[in-house]
């Protein structure tokens, strides 16, 4: 079982919880202190603690801890024998489609780990300012290396569309489990809010489950389970996510915007304020006819936008998709924002040639272009 976080009393209310109601577990939190680039590694059963190690990294980043330390020591507490089940508590801020890859990759990790649950653990008391809200992750001390600048809004709304369960906890709880697609008056006396749980909502895969209070947690059905893999990547992967249901009686809102045309540079940079600032969350997949066979991520929330390259587009048809969500009222300029940055039918046509250039402006974020022919 793997808990996810933006804030460190989240992660260790979650996986207090989890290792009370699993006598027969080993609980493995890793944290990174950003400035001396130091992961430390803290093991304990129902005897108490285990084992403490202080591993220095060469780069104070999630790549690094998972290969250095966290991959390796999740492998030898599986093969100790001592323990039935393992809840890792991931570093603040990481997010676990990197360590979910691989264990549904690797074959031989697969005979001897398997992800049951992953739970976003999140606090009550600031939910919707951490989703979409404009901090940043150094701010508050909770980064990964130096050069971390995320923004803790675009990490905690990437754990949650991640996760098959969205613990709060920190505001009062009353509620009990629901599910996300089930409606959200469980929540509204809970202490978190009405909004707040239809943010989740919006936010969470729609079969995720909601929990609200880490006492709440069955920690035995987790257990049981198993992470769907697939169907996680489906929904939080902007190039694998299938189209989006409706929003039905909630105070959230989304909207679906997409295109085969691409993004006009020029225009992206002037504008991309449009749709990449406010109080939202925005994710998707763009391109560019300076760099067309290039894919291009885009991923943001509460006014901060991260953009890059992520890989090439092979045997699939480039498409320009973003899905952006939040709470009333909504934004009514969104669509024609997102018109205005795309290339017009007629500069597609009529200017192609223009396109092949050594420079586009973007550079900072997506590198050089490296194929201008």
């Amino acid at each position: 079982m793997v808990v996810t976080g933006v804030q460190p009393s989240a992660i260790d209310s979650a996986m207090m919880g989890l290792g009370w109601d699993l006598p027969d577990a080993v609980s493995v939190r890793h944290t990174i202190d950003p400035v001396a680039q130091v992961l430390t590694r803290v093991v304990s059963d129902a005897t108490g603690p285990v084992e403490r190690a202080h591993i220095p990294l060469e780069h104070a980043c999630i790549s690094c801890a998972l290969r250095e330390d966290v991959l390796p020591t999740l492998d030898r507490l599986a093969r100790d024998g001592r323990w039935r089940t393992i809840v890792a508590g991931l570093p603040t801020g990481a997010e676990a489609h990197q360590l979910t890859g691989v264990l549904s990759q690797d074959s031989r990790l697969a005979k001897r780990l398997k992800v049951s649950a992953l739970v976003a653990s999140l606090d009550g008391t600031r939910l919707v300012d951490d989703l979409l809200g404009d901090a940043l992750l150094h701010e508050h001390g909770w980064h990964t290396g130096p050069d971390d600048d995320r923004g803790i809004g675009e990490v905690a709304c990437s754990q949650v569309e991640l996760a098959d369960v969205v613990l709060v906890s920190g505001a009062g709880e009353t509620g009990s489990v629901t599910g996300t697609d089930s409606g959200t008056d469980s929540g509204i006396d809970s202490g978190i809010g009405r909004e707040a749980v239809d943010l989740v909502a919006a936010l969470a895969r729609p079969d995720a489950r909601l929990v609200l209070g880490a006492e709440r947690l069955d920690a035995a059905a987790l257990v049981s389970g198993r992470h769907p893999y697939r169907a996680a990547r489906r929904w939080s992967d902007p190039l694998e996510c299938a189209p989006v249901p409706p929003l039905l009686g909630s105070t959230a809102w989304r909207v679906e915007l997409s295109s085969p045309r691409p993004f006009h540079p020029e225009r992206m940079l002037e504008q991309v304020e449009t749709l990449g600032a406010g109080p939202f969350r925005s994710r998707g997949v763009f391109w560019l006819p300076t760099r067309p066979r290039e894919v291009q991520e885009w991923g943001g929330a509460g006014g901060q936008l991260s953009i890059g390259t992520r890989g090439e587009w092979g045997r699939q048809t480039p498409t320009t998709r973003l899905v952006i969500t939040g709470l009333s009222p909504q934004p009514t300029d969104l669509a024609g924002a997102f018109e205005d940055l795309l290339l017009t039918h007629e500069e597609a046509l009529l200017e192609r040639p223009r396109w092949r250039v050594l420079e586009d402006g973007l550079e900072p974020w997506l590198g050089d272009i490296r194929d201008v022919a």
